[in-house]
């Protein structure tokens, strides 16, 4: 799946560049960006760009805009906190196609950078729509995707723009398909994959995937509870998809056939109701009071998860434990974040598959001690699942 990157373009120097980014950054109520690890994240891309002499024209979406131009979502916040971090400056266009920009671009010069308007305030963006990305593509002469957590839409400015314009992936982008791909292709083994979070749903795909490939499957969290009603075990009352028993079944029969252990929590820290502060307890697997319901994994399941994973060459996690953002239910998420570090520190490769493992990597002070910590939750979910990301594929093969 090798793709072309920033460093195969042969000539950069004047050239306009339309690079999609992601800064679809989190915004408090005074527009301020709470968490800037995204756009710190496409620095690298930028500055090589720039520094070659490029005009770097970047393109982003921000938020969910309901019906055209929303004020609240408007990218300059991210403009200016682009100009600290780079440190060059930005200018900025309220618009990412018309006249305006057009102005703009024709304004920019070479090393320079211009970030336009959030690309979803015209819905033709997400539906891809051919004559949108026409517009987009002739403000350049060269496309770069470096927004990874978008690559599994096809929309006009992750996918369509290829239609006019040669696509190559930035650092970021190529990072991402170096360690996911790796997961699919040649992990080091042992290859131990840990899911968590609240339900089988959202990973039946990533299951079926990973039980082809791993060498131990590690389940956490609240899907952990379906499981367990699979093998007959009583729950209380901790969260159950019931018409999801059928599918824990087969896969816990998948892995028996291909001898590799299924390992689900032999501990639970238990609670009387869903609250921050409820009273909670300690029980062994089968001991679940039927009135209450499970909230994280024990500690004789910290240990027995931490065996398996100090053992590892290789590490997939998404996913927490437990409910991670009550402090008081938090321990078995952390204590993992805490392990997985320690065995990426011994040499492991570890990756972090987007979303709220993110956040509790993020929360336990632990981000730059894994290998890779991916950007994108949904996009590397089907990037494991072996799905074709639109955003990726349409890029210049190697």
């Amino acid at each position: 799946m090798a793709k072309q990157t920033v460093e195969d373009i042969k000539q950069l120097k004047d050239r306009r560049v339309l690079v999609r980014v992601d800064f679809n950054v989190p915004l408090n109520d005074r527009q301020q960006i709470t968490d800037d690890t995204r756009i710190r994240a496409a620095l690298p891309t930028i500055t090589y760009l720039a520094d070659q002499g490029a005009r770097v024209i970047l393109v982003s979406h921000l938020g969910r805009p309901k019906a055209g131009p929303d004020d609240k979502l408007r990218l300059a916040p991210v403009a200016k906190k682009l100009a600290e971090l780079l440190p060059r400056p930005v200018a900025y266009v309220k618009d990412c196609i018309g006249p305006e920009v057009e102005k703009a671009v024709a304004d920019l010069k070479s090393g320079s950078v211009l970030l336009l308007e959030n690309v979803r305030f015209y819905k033709e963006e997400e539906k891809n729509d051919p004559a949108f990305a026409k517009k987009l593509a002739a403000l350049a002469d060269i496309y770069v995707n470096d927004a990874f957590g978008t690559a599994h839409r096809a929309h006009a400015s992750t996918e369509g723009v290829t239609k006019y314009l040669k696509g190559y992936a930035g650092y970021l982008m190529e990072k991402e398909i170096k360690f996911l791909g790796q997961l699919l292709e040649n992990p080091p083994r042992p290859f131990v994959a840990i899911l968590g979070g609240a339900k089988i749903s959202g990973k039946i795909d990533v299951i079926a995937s990973l039980i082809n490939k791993v060498d131990t499957l590690i389940i956490g969290g609240g899907m952990a509870y379906t499981f367990f009603k699979a093998r007959g075990v009583e729950v209380g009352k901790s969260l159950v998809e019931t018409d999801k028993i059928a599918l824990a079944k087969e896969t816990l029969k998948q892995a028996i056939d291909r001898g590799i252990p299924l390992m689900l929590p032999i501990d639970h820290v238990v609670a009387e109701k869903f609250d921050a502060n409820a009273n909670s307890q300690i029980v062994t697997r089968a001991g679940i009071p039927a009135e209450w319901q499970g909230m994280d994994i024990g500690p004789e399941t910290i240990t027995k998860f931490g065996h398996a994973i100090k053992k590892a060459k290789t590490i997939f996690w998404n996913g927490p434990m437990g409910v991670f953002e009550f402090p008081k239910f938090a321990n078995g998420t952390i204590s993992i974040a805490k392990t997985v570090a320690a065995a990426t520190a011994k040499g492991a490769i570890s990756v972090i598959g987007g979303g709220d493992s993110v956040a509790a990597v993020e929360q336990a002070g632990l981000a730059d001690k894994m290998t890779h910590i991916s950007t994108g939750g949904g996009a590397s979910l089907e990037f494991v699942e072996g799905k074709t990301l639109p955003g990726i594929a349409c890029l210049q093969d190697k």
